[in-house]
C-alpha cells in the first residue's frame, strides 16, 4: 500500500513544507491554501490528461465537455461508437482521437485495468501508463498526483510548475533540469504538493506580483 495523502492531511503537510522552504511559506502566506486538487480513478479522467496535453486548460475542459454532451455518459465502449468526424467535431485533434480510442481498447481488453493501479508503487503505474500510445511521462505524474494522490511526485515536464519555480526561486532562465529537480529534492517525500503550491502561485499570481516573506 501506497503512502498517499488525502484531503485530512493535505493542510498539515503544506504547512511542513512550509517549515523547510520560506518560498513556499511565501505563497501560503500570500495567497492561502491552493486547492486540494484531485479527480476520480475514471476513464474520464485519463481522457481530460490527454486532451490537457500542451494546451491551455480551458481548452481541454471545452473538448471534454463536448464529448459528454455527445455520448452522454464518457465510457470507452461509447466512445470508441463515434467517428473521427465527430470526435473533430468536439474539439479533439487527430492525434488525440488516435490516443483516447487506443486508450479506451486498452481498457475494454483488459490490458489496462484502473482499479489495479491505485495499490501500485509510482514506477510500477508510471510503466503501465507509458506503455499505451500517446500517454508519457507527463500525462503519468499528473494521474499520479490528482488521482491516486501519491505525495511525492515532481512533474518536471510541467512548464507552469518550472516557470512557477523560476519566480518564485528567482531563478535565471538558463536553470538546468537538472538544477531544477536538485531543488525539487528538498521536498521530499512531498514534492507532489509543493508543486501544487507552485501551481497555485502560477494561478493567483500577476506577472511581476510579489510574495510575503
Amino acid at each position: 500500500m501506497n503512502n498517499k495523502f488525502d484531503a485530512n492531511t493535505y493542510y498539515a503537510i503544506c504547512d511542513q513544507l512550509a517549515t523547510i522552504d520560506v518560498d513556499l511559506a511565501a505563497i501560503i502566506k500570500t495567497y492561502g491554501y491552493p486547492p486540494f486538487w484531485s479527480r476520480p480513478n475514471t476513464f474520464e479522467t485519463l481522457v481530460h490528461i490527454i486532451l490537457e496535453q500542451q494546451v491551455s486548460l480551458a481548452s481541454a475542459l471545452s473538448a471534454l465537455n463536448k464529448l459528454k454532451e455527445r455520448v452522454q455518459e464518457l465510457t470507452p465502449a461509447r466512445l470508441l461508437f463515434l467517428t473521427d468526424e465527430e470526435m473533430r467535431a468536439c474539439y479533439v485533434s487527430r492525434q488525440k482521437n488516435v490516443y483516447i480510442k487506443y486508450l479506451a481498447e486498452a481498457l475494454l481488453s483488459g490490458q489496462l485495468n484502473l482499479t489495479e493501479l491505485e495499490d501500485l508503487p509510482d514506477e510500477k503505474v508510471r510503466a503501465k501508463l507509458v506503455a499505451l500510445k500517446g500517454i508519457g511521462n507527463w500525462t503519468a505524474d499528473v494521474y499520479l498526483m490528482f488521482v491516486l494522490q501519491h505525495p511525492d511526485v515532481f512533474p518536471i515536464g510541467d512548464l507552469a510548475a518550472v516557470n512557477a519555480m523560476k519566480r518564485v526561486k528567482k531563478l535565471p532562465a538558463e536553470t538546468t533540469r537538472e538544477q531544477l529537480l536538485e531543488i525539487a529534492d528538498s521536498w521530499r517525500p512531498y514534492r507532489t504538493l509543493a508543486t501544487m503550491l507552485l501551481w497555485h502561485f502560477y494561478l493567483s499570481a500577476p506577472k511581476g506580483g510579489r510574495l510575503m516573506i
